[in-house]
């Protein structure tokens, strides 16, 4: 018996302690970053030793690659589920609720990708994710934009703002939490949507006379 409570441990299957490396290793990198983190006080959090860590991952670099992979492919299911139905303002609005909704739901797994770091071959991880999305939004743009008359040629550019729109909002809400994300999502689209439905057809720089 090893428990101080007199009760033996229970001795996890190998899946079992893979999966509790994983979270315990995401709630550690989230906390002190990949620098900051070290195979030790994983293990420890995790009532192993180190050669156990080291056995399922090969070290700090596997294990953070891996939490990273998982929270960019569940982020990434979540906004192109979002994104698969609807008019073009209830696609701006789910999306930016799903983003909402994943870091109030995984805070730990935002925290970790939207540091971004180089660690792992994880360098532009969150990045990557986010020109995956715009990608996606962009074929809603092209749409939109041929129907109103506008021209599809900066439809890409136009995704990459609204797509970063949303993800510098999510960042500042992770920390405010305020208002509620059903709520910043409304005045996110507010904004975006709002603007795109006036959007001129041929924007000047301001001070640059007509023709020029």
């Amino acid at each position: 018996m090893s428990e101080s409570d007199g009760r033996p441990r229970v001795r996890m299957t190998g899946r079992e302690r893979r999966e509790q490396l994983i979270d315990v290793g995401r709630a550690v990198f989230a906390e002190k970053g990949f620098d900051g983190a070290s195979i030790e006080e994983i293990a420890a959090r995790a009532e192993v030793s180190k050669p156990v860590v080291y056995e399922h991952f090969g070290g700090k670099e596997g294990l953070y690659a891996v939490v990273v992979d998982r929270e960019m492919s569940c982020l990434l299911d979540r906004l192109s589920t979002s994104l698969s139905a609807g008019s073009p303002r209830e696609l701006a609005e789910q999306s930016a609720l799903a983003l909402l909704t994943y870091i109030e739901e995984r805070t730990d797994g935002f925290r970790i990708l939207s540091r971004d770091s180089s660690a792992a071959g994880g360098a532009g991880a969150f990045s990557s994710l986010l020109n995956d999305v715009a990608h996606q939004v962009e074929y809603v743009l092209v749409r939109e934009f041929g129907e109103s008359g506008i021209g599809t040629a900066n439809a890409a550019m136009y995704a990459q703002m609204l797509v970063g729109m949303v993800a510098v909002t999510g960042t500042w809400w992770l920390e405010e939490r305020c208002p509620a994300r059903e709520e910043v999502a409304a005045h996110i689209v507010n904004l975006g949507w709002n603007g795109l439905a006036h959007l001129e057809k041929e924007p000047r720089p301001l001070g640059r006379p007509a023709g020029s």
